[in-house]
């Protein structure tokens, strides 16, 4: 049934244009086409006037990359809840309820780590440590993570936290922490007051200076990780792990139908493929009967369910299960 949706679309699609248009060009029939399959859940419009080139640069995880040396595994007899979220689980933490925003950059990678590991550091330290970790410092300094804007391993950015430490920094004109993220916001979806998305920026230069407005040293504002791991590609032992730690950073395969995503649990429908994308999944549920993975974006608060999604759990659903890493801060 899928592949026939498929094919239908693909003739509506090149009866409209050819080669690569803009996705406000396609985006109602792939809209329509998705909410009339009547699926888990429902398309409408996030993405409007975007070049196809800013899309595919929004996903800079390059997917089967290097894993790290150590392979987490729980006890497989812990009960679970059927639902669980670490908002509310842990809600002196509240780093774990934000929603970030890459810019014109393809620091996905780097966006779900250090969401993850601000979560972490809060939830280890039982509420006495909250910061947020700076996705500048991990987007400018990690050499071996890749290429910046143009794409980098999450697993090399866990690594890099335990080997190198990661100082703090807030959001883009926060001010906060030592490093904040200095790629400006922009409009990726809807018309809004934010400036329009361009193209791909060049990653910013590695700085080991704060801001001036921030009195610690930057030596001395470093975060360090005790030790960072892979998560087995299982269900069970993926619950186990964010109940027991929190957050953790999971990679997965973008198609175009995910950037229509509004709300309910999505799975791939129909459109090609656009990359990889990395994000922090912090719970899972049912909705409907059925099962999902809860999920914080990094493309501002103006994307899908108020910049969250829905995805479906226990599939592997577009590899999300196949390359999730975490760690534990130093005590």
């Amino acid at each position: 049934m899928i592949r026939m949706w498929r094919l239908c679309l693909l003739f509506a699609l090149l009866s409209v244009t050819c080669g690569r248009p803009q996705l406000s060009l396609r985006s109602h029939e792939m809209m329509n086409f998705i909410n009339k399959a009547k699926t888990t859940w429902t398309a409408g419009e996030n993405f409007q006037n975007v070049k196809y080139e800013h899309l595919k640069s929004l996903c800079g995880t390059m997917l089967k990359g290097p894993q790290l040396p150590d392979t987490v595994k729980h006890a497989s007899n812990i009960k679970l809840p059927d639902n669980f979220d670490a908002r509310t689980e842990w809600p002196n933490c509240k780093t774990i309820g934000q929603i970030r925003d890459q810019g014109s950059c393809g620091s996905c990678w780097a966006f779900g780590a250090v969401e993850a590991i601000s979560d972490r550091i809060c939830i280890h330290s039982k509420g006495q440590v909250s910061v947020e970790i700076s996705a500048e410092d991990l987007l400018t300094c990690c050499d071996e993570c890749g290429f910046g804007c143009s794409g980098g391993f999450p697993s090399a950015g866990w690594d890099y936290w335990t080997k190198s430490g990661l100082v703090t920094g807030g959001l883009y004109g926060s001010n906060v922490g030592c490093r904040p993220y200095t790629i400006a916001s922009c409009e990726h979806h809807v018309n809004g007051t934010r400036p329009p998305c361009s193209g791909e920026q060049d990653t910013p230069e590695c700085t080991t200076a704060c801001i001036s407005q921030y009195s610690i040293p930057y030596k001395q504002d470093k975060h360090f990780g005790y030790k960072s791991y892979n998560i087995p590609s299982d269900q069970q032992q993926i619950m186990t792990e964010i109940y027991n730690n929190g957050p953790v950073e999971a990679a997965f395969t973008v198609y175009e139908d995910f950037l229509l995503y509004k709300s309910g649990v999505y799975q791939h429908v129909t459109g090609s493929e656009l990359g990889g994308h990395a994000v922090k999944i912090l719970g899972w549920g049912k909705e409907n009967g059925t099962p999902y993975w809860l999920v914080a974006n990094s493309w501002n608060e103006d994307w899908g369910d108020k910049g969250y999604f829905k995805i479906l759990r226990g599939k592997d659903e577009c590899g999300i299960e196949s390359e999730m890493v975490a760690g534990v801060p130093q005590p």
